[in-house]
Formats: C-alpha cells, structure tokens, sequence
C-alpha cells in the first residue's frame, strides 16, 4: 500500500485493488471506502503515519458494495465512534440483508473482470452495520460540506461525493481512466445506461 498526498488535508492509500481516501478534518478524520477484505490493519498504520490514532475516524463512506470497496469495513467501524455511510439503495447489500445484482459484462470486460478478481483475497466481505443511509443532495460534515450525488448503474445505490470547496468529487468506480489517461465510463456495471447517465451528471460538476 502507498500513502500519496493529494492536497493538504486528502490522502489517497493506493492498493493492488480497492483504492481508499483518506480525508482529514481538525476534528477528525474520514475515510471513502475500505478496501479488500484485511485491509483494515494496514489502513491503520496509514492513519498512524500521519500522527492520528485509528480511533480518530469518526466517519466511514461506502461508495457502493463491492467487495473491493467494503472488505475491510466491518473492521474499521470497530476502531471507536464510527459512523458508517452508505446509499439507501446498496445499503441492504453491505449489511447483508440481500445479494446485491452482479454487473453486465462485455467480452472485453469478462478478461478484466477474471483478472481483477484473481488479485482480490478469496474470502467474502464481513456485513457491516450502515448508521446512516444516504440519498441524494443530503450533505455530510468533512471538507467544508460533502455533498452527496445518487449515481446509480454501477450499482443502484452508488454515490459520489463533491466537494465544492476545494474542488473534489469522489466517484468509486462510476468514472475510471484510459491508460492514456482519458476519463471514462468505470467497468463492471449492473445498468449500463443508468451508469451512462450518471457520468453525464458528474461530467458537468465545476471540479
């Protein structure tokens, strides 16, 4: 894993597979997304790296349910006072509650998807209790006010969050980049047209 500095208050804790956000607050720290399945300790040793104690998170934002997305947060919420984020739509999905639809593969996307998942641990994803469901406009309290987008087709309850202050937008896996460093349409995706739309809406944010 390596810990990258992207502005002064994100990190971003780059993994074979299952990306994480680190964002930090005088108040405490929030974190967008969990990764695999144990990436929890070395999540962790992040946290600590940058002179806080794991039980400085006071908020974790699931993008979607993915397992690559999810893996560690059972683990995480653990760690103290944390609150645990996720849309309305995926949120039986990451408590466990039902099995959320499998994505519509290309030919060219069942290669990557066979590639992706042989770098993935082999052991599923802990359900983890979702403390708060979050629809679309609703605003959570990190980096001057998140506010949180429904991008649906990568998921039905996937999210984005921007941030208008400084400038960010957090996508998951609904927007991905070309090897030529192109944006692009993210892979994997359960409602193609859905997910289509979606990058339409975050295409037109001012980020």
């Amino acid at each position: 894993m390596d810990l990258v500095e992207l502005l002064p208050s994100l990190y971003f804790l780059r993994f074979p597979v299952g990306h994480v956000y680190l964002w930090r607050d005088p108040d405490g720290l929030t974190l967008i997304d969990s990764g695999v399945p144990g990436s929890a300790p070395l999540i962790a040793d992040a946290v600590r790296s940058l002179g806080h104690a794991p039980s400085d998170v006071r908020r974790l934002v699931l993008t979607h349910f993915h397992e690559d997305h999810t893996g560690s947060a059972a683990g995480i919420a653990a760690w103290g006072d944390v609150t645990v984020c996720a849309h309305r739509d995926d949120a039986p999905f990451v408590r466990g509650e039902a099995a959320g639809p499998a994505p519509i593969l290309s030919g060219w996307e069942q290669e990557l998807w066979d590639h992706v998942h042989a770098d993935m641990p082999h052991v599923p994803a802990p359900p983890v209790r979702v403390d708060r469901e979050l629809d679309d406009g609703d605003t959570l309290d990190f980096g001057g006010g998140a506010r949180v987008l429904a991008v649906p087709g990568h998921t039905p309850g996937s999210l984005a969050l921007h941030l208008p202050e400084p400038g960010v937008l957090f996508t998951g896996d609904t927007i991905a980049r070309a090897p030529d460093g192109q944006v692009i349409l993210g892979v994997f995706n359960a409602d193609p047209p859905a997910a289509v739309a979606s990058l339409v809406r975050q295409a037109a944010l001012d980020v």
